[in-house]
């Protein structure tokens, strides 16, 4: 599937180094203005993969532009002033390229986005309906419906199945037997300790997952590969 992109940059070269830069990554349909406003009425009415913008421009701000972005887009900046980059984070960009960058670090912001985007879309579908498994809590066989499990979390020989609006539940199991039992492709094991449905999961990094309500869990070193993965299940 082509990754579709919008680059807005009122310096024709620079347009030049990120199409140069799409080509060699591959999959990307890149359209290209130096005219701001042309290039945000295209967002808007296109809603893009990822919009690459610049900030300082002749006539406008791109910091300002940010603010009127479409439901989805993954926002990456690129400019030649550091001072902004506590700025772009504050409109949740996905990264902030310092110009001149290189095509290593070009790669690695769009494979952030691809990598955050394929995550909220899979987290926007219906994931669950009635589906429940059933474990031993207290000598008592409970069922537990998939949709309400915020996210699993082992103890030695002990499960912790955190709720979203009861108590948490603790059973006698390892981890890998309680895997088994889940449905496969919509639970993830982010670290020896912790299993996250991948509809919860609101954002990532190679060291933590951020779920939808805020909660961070740690990403382990041997499990952060399983996580990337999920955006090609």
């Amino acid at each position: 599937m082509n990754i579709k992109c919008i680059a807005i940059d009122d310096e024709p070269m620079a347009l030049e180094i990120i199409s140069s830069f799409c080509q060699r990554y591959g999959n990307i349909e890149l359209t290209t203005f130096t005219n701001p406003i042309a290039g945000m009425e295209l967002v808007r009415r296109t809603k893009p993969d990822i919009l690459f913008l610049d900030i300082e421009m002749e006539d406008i701000n791109g910091t300002e532009l940010a603010r009127d972005l479409p439901p989805g887009v993954m926002l990456i900046f690129t400019t030649a002033y550091a001072q902004y980059a506590l700025d772009g984070f504050e409109l949740n960009a996905v990264d902030f390229l310092h110009k001149p960058f290189s095509y290593s670090r070009f790669e690695k912001a769009v494979q952030k986005a691809v990598d955050l985007q394929t995550l909220q879309r899979l987290s926007a579908k219906p994931v669950f309906t009635d589906e429940y498994i059933t474990l031993k809590v207290e000598y008592k066989n409970t069922n537990i419906r998939l949709k309400d499990i915020l996210y699993i979390e082992s103890m030695d020989n002990y499960v912790r199945i955190h709720l979203t609006d009861q108590p948490t539940l603790t059973s006698q199991m390892s981890m890998k037997t309680l895997q088994e039992l889940l449905p496969e492709g919509k639970f993830v094991r982010v670290h020896k300790s912790f299993v996250v449905p991948v509809h919860r999961i609101a954002s990532y990094t190679s060291k933590e997952v951020i779920l939808y309500n805020g909660i961070k869990i740690p990403v382990g070193r041997n499990y952060s590969k399983c996580l990337k993965d999920k955006r090609t299940n």
